[in-house]
């Protein structure tokens, strides 16, 4: 779900950098081949993830949920000199399809991508994360909030997609929508956490960022 006119975000895209090369072809290469295209973060909050990128220069950069690559290889794009992307991806299916186009955009070198259950390998990532972006499992935002938190650096980045889930937050909730309930609990206590900072964006599905103090 778009949160404005379909023609505001194409004024909006229009009037932001071109995506890369590599990006346009696994944007539609994404939607030819893979299941739930709508996954893919897309022209508008690709290029905002890279300019938090980019403003940031992190050093270490953490994703949970990969899909085909394509915020990966945003975040990857401000990264600091040896910095580095880590992404995990539950789903080895799409490894080697993500893989390929870290190699044509040259980013081969800088994003590792690890398949497993984040919540197993959340506990042996390294100390000292910058930036980390939260966009798999809604059910499991939490779990994977507060795992990711004290391994960030004091004024690092957490940012956490679909927050709006639809707009199904502002709406009556059903009794058997566990993912929406879900959203809406990791939602408020985000709000009530005073370890961070935070703002709600309505951009696209809605993007939670969040600053460790």
């Amino acid at each position: 779900m778009e949160f404005i006119p379909k023609e505001i975000q194409q004024y909006a895209e229009k009037h932001s950098s071109a995506e890369p090369q590599a990006l346009y072809e696994l944007n539609r290469q994404t939607h030819l081949k893979v299941l739930q295209p709508r996954m893919l973060s897309g022209h508008l909050q690709g290029r905002l993830l890279s300019m938090i990128s980019h403003m940031i220069k992190p050093q270490l950069v953490i994703e949970i949920g990969t899909y085909t690559g394509y915020s990966a290889l945003c975040l990857a794009e401000g990264l600091a000199e040896g910095g580095k992307v880590i992404t995990i991806d539950i789903n080895e299916e799409l490894k080697s399809f993500a893989e390929s186009f870290f190699r044509k955009a040259g980013m081969q070198e800088r994003i590792q991508m690890l398949t497993g259950n984040a919540r197993d390998i959340i506990p042996t990532l390294p100390e000292g994360i910058d930036l980390a972006f939260i966009d798999a499992d809604k059910k499991s935002y939490r779990l994977y909030y507060d795992a990711l938190l004290p391994k960030m650096r004091k004024g690092g980045f957490l940012l956490v997609d679909n927050v709006l889930w639809s707009g199904k937050v502002v709406e009556p909730l059903r009794s058997n929508d566990h993912a929406t309930r879900s959203i809406m609990e990791f939602n408020d206590y985000v709000k009530q956490d005073e370890r961070v900072e935070k703002v709600l964006l309505p951009i696209r599905d809605g993007i939670y960022l969040i600053r460790k103090k």
